[in-house]
This record gives structure tokens, sequence and C-alpha cells, in this order.
């Protein structure tokens, strides 16, 4: 079992969870995740690695209940532990000199952006930010990477913070000031990439997605995570998270995606009625 060190709700719906895990830290490398579980019977969720300390042991997990699992995570504190745990998982992102990177992260994959960030900055490139989100409070992890970038440019789709509009919007305003971009890290909502990639691509620029979202096991046994990439089916726990942005079917991720919405929706339903009745 692993301890929870810290805990604490960034919005209303996305809290941030430092976890005593010395080997993980260790060894994790950016763009890679671990698999969890709350109890004996609960199903196994990947969540990626935001940050981590390999003097201090811990890596620190940023996660937006939207299950039954997630909401089970949200009602740990610090001093529970959690049941298992298991990592460093996935191929780690590819780091080197590029030049000039641009971290795309909309709403939680702000999170698993910041590590990138973090490992491009060490690198030498020079790292632009791009981070969005429907609102204000939805923006996350905001001093951090300011912390981690050489500039940080902020859209809200409704103009309560930063630029309004959308992180494409401030991709091609910096594509129209004629900065050279060597590479694109987008991490987000599918649709969010899908659009992403879709703009590189008219400019040739190199573009990286992860399709964390779709994992189930992170074995590559449970086959839940398919996807195609450049006609040829991948595993994205095995051969990923992360692949070339203009080689993904998007709209094929996304039905997938949906596949078990009613059972996701039944069964959050049934754990917030019985902890109703436990209350």
């Amino acid at each position: 079992m692993n301890k929870i060190i810290e805990k604490e709700f960034i919005t209303p719906t996305v809290f941030r969870m430092r976890v005593e895990a010395p080997i993980i830290a260790r060894k994790r490398r950016a763009g890679q995740f671990i698999i969890l579980r709350t109890s004996d019977e609960g199903e196994r969720i990947p969540l990626t690695i935001a940050d981590a300390n390999a003097e201090e042991g811990w890596i620190e997990l940023v996660v937006q209940v939207v299950g039954k699992t997630t909401k089970s995570l949200s009602l740990l504190e610090a001093g529970d532990t959690i049941f298992d745990l298991v990592g460093p998982l996935g191929k780690p992102t590819h780091i080197e000199l590029y030049g000039t990177v641009v971290i795309v992260g909309g709403g939680i994959g702000i999170a698993p952006s910041h590590p990138i960030a973090q490992a491009m900055k060490a690198a030498g490139n020079n790292v632009i930010s791009i981070l969005g989100g429907r609102t204000k409070e939805l923006v996350i992890m905001e001093d951090k990477m300011r912390a981690t970038s050489d500039r940080v440019i902020i859209t809200t789709d409704d103009g309560s913070y930063g630029m309004k509009g959308l992180v494409t919007d401030a991709l091609q305003k910096l594509i129209d000031e004629g900065t050279k971009i060597d590479l694109v890290v987008a991490i987000g909502p599918p649709i969010m990439m899908k659009f992403v990639s879709l703009l590189t691509k008219k400019f040739d620029i190199p573009t990286l997605v992860s399709l964390n979202t779709i994992m189930v096991d992170g074995t590559g046994m449970c086959g839940a995570c398919r996807v195609t990439v450049g006609g040829e089916t991948k595993f994205v726990c095995v051969d990923g998270p992360e692949f070339d942005g203009h080689q993904v079917d998007f709209d094929e991720m996304m039905k997938r995606l949906r596949m078990y919405e009613e059972q996701e929706k039944e069964s959050m339903e049934r754990y917030l009625a019985q902890l109703g009745e436990a209350s």
C-alpha cells in the first residue's frame, strides 16, 4: 500500500494528491503513468504522473472526478493509503533539443503536460505553454507551468481569464506572428488534440499527442485501448501513450471512448446512492 502525504482540491472537481512511491519517483520519466486501485475489488485506472521528487520519494497525481473510482479516490485524505499502485508504465516522451517546443494543455491535460515541459526545458528548449480551459477555474497548475516555461499563454472559452478563445486560436496566433515552432505536444480532450493536429499538419509542424484517456488495464492484455495510428492498430498503454498526432484516427478513438457511457453513469449513480445511505 502507498501512503497519501498530501491531498487538496484545486477546483471543485479536480484534486492534487502526493503519494509515497520512492521507486517510481526514482525511475519515472516524462510521459509515463501509473495504475492504481482503491480497494481489492476496485477497477484499475491509469493516471499520468504530474510531478515527482526522487529525493523525497513521492509522486504527484492530479485527478478529475469523473466516475466511481476517481470519486472514491477523492474521498481519501492525507494519512490514508491507496490499496495498490504500479509503475512507471508506458513509453516515456522522447526528449531532445528541438529548438522551440509548444506545449498545449487543455483542462486536466495540463497535469501530464507539466513533466514534459520540465524535461523539454531541462534539455535546453525554448518552451511556450498554451493552457486552456472552459473557464478560469479550469485552468490548473498555472504556477508550475510558468516555472518551467519561457512563455505561458492562457485561453478560456468564456474569456474569464487570459485570451478568449480556444488553444488552437492561440497556436494559430503564434504561427501568424512568425514563431518558428519545431515541435508541438498536445494533451487534453480528444477533440482538442484532433484540431491541434489538423492545424499543425497544415504547417508541417511535428506534433505529439497523448491518448492516455482511453487506457484501462495498462499492460496490453485487455485490448480496450486499441487505436488506429497511420492505418495500423496500436495499444496506447504499451505502444504509447504518445503518438504522431497527424497519424491518429481521432474520430474512431472518440467513438470507442463513448462505448460504455451508460454503464459508467449507472455505476457512478449506484455508488453515490451507497454513499448517501452510509451517511
